[in-house]
């Protein structure tokens, strides 16, 4: 059984319950799924219907003692428990049919090309959720070098790639992105978050690490979240 850790930091997102169930309905098999949520939230908000469910690990905060997005998903890490692979999102997304398998047959497809610990990375392409389905972008997007920020980090932002509809295979990626994360399950541990990170660093920080610890960064080819 190959097991899919899913790590998702929330802040007061009225979009994290359908997130979840777009989730779980879509996944080809939705019983592999383990959820690890940090639900910064208020009190007129609610995940009552998965507080028994075995699948999520909920870390209950509230929103005011919120201490930022880098903090939050270090947190959510110390949930892994050797899950076979590690997905990283936002949210606010939604999932194509199968998702989880195909996203499990890219990475093998790059195993099988040598690369030993291959890490699919990528903004996603925007949806409106008061249209949903109607309204979503259909491209797949590289990470590109934008600017220098004042406080010294890069910025990138999304490009469409180039022929994507033509391209067979997942492409090499120069950036990581931190809202979405398919790989090992052990990068989790190996590569840890820096909670003082409050949100711009993060991506540059975690690309060059990933990479030092030897994975290599890839954009998938496919529309898939």
């Amino acid at each position: 059984m190959e097991t899919i850790f899913i790590s998702i930091a929330s802040y007061r997102d009225p979009e994290l319950l359908p997130t979840i169930k777009d989730a779980l309905s879509n996944a080809k098999h939705p019983d592999n799924l383990k959820f690890g949520i940090c639900w910064q939230h208020d009190e007129t908000e609610s995940l009552d219907e998965f507080k028994d469910d075995s699948r999520f690990k909920i870390i209950n905060v509230p929103y005011e003692y919120s201490k930022g997005a880098c903090w939050a998903r270090n947190m959510i890490q110390e949930l892994y428990n050797n899950e076979t692979y590690y997905l990283q999102l936002d949210s606010h997304h939604r999932f194509v049919k199968n998702w989880d398998n195909i996203l499990i047959k890219m990475l093998k497809s790059l195993k099988k090309k040598n690369h030993k610990k291959p890490i699919l990375i990528s903004y996603l392409p925007g949806f409106n959720p008061d249209t949903d389905p109607k309204g979503r972008i259909e491209e797949c997007w590289s990470l590109e070098f934008d600017r220098y920020l004042p406080e010294g980090p890069i910025f990138i932002k999304p490009h469409t790639i180039p022929n994507w509809r033509e391209i067979k295979e997942p492409i090499p990626a120069k950036f990581l992105s931190g809202h979405f994360i398919f790989t090992l399950g052990k990068w989790a541990t190996e590569v840890r978050y820096d909670p003082l990170y409050y949100f711009h660093g993060e991506e540059p920080s975690l690309s060059a690490r990933s990479y030092t610890h030897g994975y290599d960064l890839f954009h998938p080819n496919k529309i898939v979240i």
